[in-house]
């Protein structure tokens, strides 16, 4: 085999690597809204689940702010206790009155959820934590909502999940968390929330297997990334003392 082969072939390996080390990089974790089980449904009420990844090798997260779109004039929202955080709910005054499926005028309605960290609490590196909510009426003249986050580190650090993604194009940046609403069918409105929260924690279970596979699977593509390096550098190494032996003959 010439020496051009082995050139041609190290060239190859190291783009390998190279793209198997990008790609790990890329693969980054965002704040998200969940619901597990059954979907949420329009004019109905549902368990919201915000996921959490810390992202910052050094800090931890302490603080999380999720913004309620006036709109959506969605009336009532309780929290689920997290052992080492504070939850406060806010409520204000709409603009203008939002009529619920049912045909009730909502004036005021739930605009902000922040969750504070206790003293001595955060979500350390290579860590997450799920916020619950449970909330609506949900608005039924959408069928999508989206929730534009405030993610708080240690030393003052903010990271805002604001960026609304546009069909077609490219994930921003910084995506705000969004949950899709099914049409409305027959039956009690809580039916949605009762079957989600009943499905919550199996669902909990599967992104946790899927979080776990993802990082075991960017290990791998650092690992193969290196590999590839390796093997192009020596193969180019091999085709230039061929290429010097060749040439002192």
């Amino acid at each position: 085999m010439s020496h051009h082969v082995f050139k041609r072939a190290g060239v190859l390996a190291a783009t390998v690597g190279i793209t198997g080390l990008l790609g790990a990089g890329i693969a980054s974790a965002h704040v998200t809204a969940n619901v597990y089980g059954a979907p949420a449904t329009q004019g109905g009420y549902g368990a919201i689940f915000f996921r959490v990844p810390n992202e910052d090798a050094k800090l931890g997260t302490i603080g999380l702010e999720v913004d309620f779109k006036p709109e959506y004039g969605i009336g009532s929202v309780s929290t689920k206790p997290i052992p080492g955080w504070t939850a406060q709910v806010t409520k204000s005054t709409l603009p203008q009155p939002v009529t619920t499926a049912s045909g009730t005028k909502i004036t005021e309605a739930v605009t902000k959820v922040v969750w504070t960290a206790d003293t001595g609490t955060k979500i350390g590196q290579n860590q997450f934590q799920e916020f619950e909510v449970s909330a609506g009426p949900l608005p039924a003249n959408v069928d999508q909502l989206e929730f534009p986050t405030i993610q708080t580190y240690e030393a003052g650090k903010v990271v805002s999940w604001n960026e609304t993604a546009t069909a077609g194009g490219e994930e921003p940046e910084h995506p705000a968390p969004t949950i899709k609403l099914a049409a409305k069918s027959g039956g009690d409105e809580h039916a949605g929330m009762t079957a989600s929260t009943t499905n919550a924690e199996t669902q909990a279970a599967a992104v946790d297997s899927s979080d776990s596979t993802a990082r075991w699977l960017g290990g791998a593509g650092l690992v193969v990334g290196a590999l590839g390096l390796g093997f192009g550098v020596g193969a180019i190494t091999r085709s230039r003392r061929t290429g010097n032996t060749e040439g002192t003959k």
